[in-house]
């Protein structure tokens, strides 16, 4: 009987055996290392995206930095200027002051009427400067008529206010005959209505008054609620800035009243603003009509506005001063209770100015 035959590890090729082993090592060595490249070049894209866009946002905010210092620096100048013509005049003064008292009663008549001429010429130009002074820092120039563009209790302080003015078609006139009947004017006739005319020197007013160095927001509401200039929405712009501020101002000129009055649509709008305002001052001139949609009737109590009105208040962002300038109307006496007690609440302040302001 044949033995059987012995079977040996190493019947087959050992070349073989080691070449495929080395080739299998191979192929899973460029399969890790390629996976490993399409990676960290994806991570670096992402991560040279945010660079470029935190870049971008650095260039801004010192171009914007530098155009402020600007500024400053030039309004610095001008007091510094004035404040040291100021001192010459006193000096002035108080030399021929000092003539006039050394004056016996013999002297020349004639003579002290003229010093006394020019110690009040000299005191007019004083006050002149001391005025001009008192505006250095006023943002943009108004000019009111006498003691009418001042206007006391109105707290303006913060460093960003947000203005809310109504911009519905009651804006058009304090009565409600006047107003169907400016309702069916031309736009331009719209717009030179004296209760219209007055809210746009009022924001005049505010914007002139705001420190330089503090920011705003202009949004208008009526129906709806928007920035005046639309592609600032949900942002600040500073006040520094002359060519926004006055762009602001004409764009507000171009505005036709027009649409109900929905305040719950105006103080929504506020929470999308980040950070939140310092400071908020509502120009209206009465309760709301509608609240985020349209009303089902034509016609509308002064009950539901009053709901209309606390439901709006709920949406307000709390911590917020809220300072309101009321134009009253025609037809609307709860206007200025529920508006005060606003104000009361949010540690603002309330006011219902003359006609004849600013």
């Amino acid at each position: 009987m044949a033995g059987k035959r012995k079977f040996s590890t190493f019947s087959l090729s050992f070349l073989d055996i080691m070449s495929c082993g080395f080739g299998a090592v191979v192929l899973v060595f460029l399969i890790i290392k390629h996976d490993v490249n399409t990676q960290v070049e994806e991570q670096n894209l992402e991560l040279q995206a945010e660079v470029n866009l935190l870049d971008e946002e650095v260039t801004e905010g010192q171009a914007q930095l530098v155009k402020i210092k600007n500024t400053l620096s030039l309004l610095d100048q001008e007091l510094v200027e004035a404040s040291g013509l100021a001192r010459r005049i006193n000096d002035e003064i108080d030399a021929i002051a000092n003539k006039i008292a050394l004056l016996d009663q013999e002297s020349d008549d004639q003579q002290i009427i003229k010093m006394k001429e020019q110690l009040r010429t000299l005191m007019l130009e004083k006050k002149k400067l001391e005025d001009e002074q008192a505006q250095g820092n006023d943002a943009r120039r108004f000019i009111g008529q006498g003691e009418r563009q001042y206007l006391t209790g109105l707290k303006l302080g913060g460093a960003r206010t947000l203005i809310l003015l109504d911009a519905s078609a009651s804006m058009l006139d304090s009565q409600i005959v006047n107003i169907i009947r400016r309702k069916n004017m031309s736009d331009d006739s719209k717009k030179q209505s004296k209760k219209w005319q007055r809210a746009i020197r009022a924001v005049e007013w505010l914007v002139a008054k705001f420190p330089l160095s503090s920011q705003f927001q202009l949004y208008v509401f009526n129906t709806q609620t928007r920035a005046l200039l639309a592609d600032t929405a949900h942002e600040w712009l500073a006040i520094a800035d002359e060519e926004t501020l006055n762009s602001s101002i004409n764009a507000l000129h171009e505005l036709v009243p027009t649409g109900g009055t929905s305040l719950e649509n105006a103080f929504r709008a506020i929470s999308f603003l980040d950070p939140l305002p310092d400071n908020i001052v509502l120009i209206t001139d009465g309760l709301p009509t509608q609240g985020l949609k349209a009303p089902k009737g034509h016609t509308i109590s002064g009950q539901e506005r009053e709901e209309l009105f606390n439901q709006a208040v709920e949406t307000l962002p709390e911590g917020i001063p809220v300072n309101v300038l009321l134009w009253p109307m025609e037809g609307d006496p709860m206007a200025a209770s529920a508006f005060w007690k606003l104000a009361q609440h949010s540690l603002g302040s309330f006011m219902s100015p003359s006609k004849d302001w600013p």
